[in-house]
């Protein structure tokens, strides 16, 4: 039986490290395609245009990654062995990185995210 256990939390922490370097994949994939929609973008002109839809777009990436990031540090940390200082190391991460996630989603949307329905037009 240990075995099995055993055999469970190594394909965790697999799957974990997966979703680490996916999550570390899509920050990078999406910080070159902004930069290279930004770049075909520039020659139409309009550069504020331009500059918040490359914000944008950079943004998402961001959060992309970070939801990534949060679910592999739940992983390792549930299929670890379990203590005080773990959980609150989880907790302190999964804090930082939802707060990261808001913030940033604000800052994309330009408005607070339970006033999606007042969005204009």
């Amino acid at each position: 039986m240990t075995s099995g256990v055993g055999n469970l939390h190594a394909w965790a922490e697999v799957a974990a490290r997966g979703l680490e370097f996916l999550g570390v994949g899509v920050m990078l994939l999406g910080l070159f395609a902004a930069t290279v929609r930004m770049a075909s973008r520039l020659k139409g002109g309009g550069l504020d245009a331009v500059y918040a839809e490359y914000r944008a777009n950079l943004g998402r990436a961001i959060l992309l990654g970070l939801e990534l990031l949060v679910a592999a540090d739940i992983i390792s940390t549930v299929t670890s062995e379990l203590t005080f200082e773990s959980v609150g190391l989880l907790a302190a991460i999964v804090a930082i990185r939802t707060f990261l996630s808001f913030a940033l989603e604000t800052e994309i949307e330009g408005r607070w995210p339970w006033r999606r329905a007042d969005r204009p037009g």
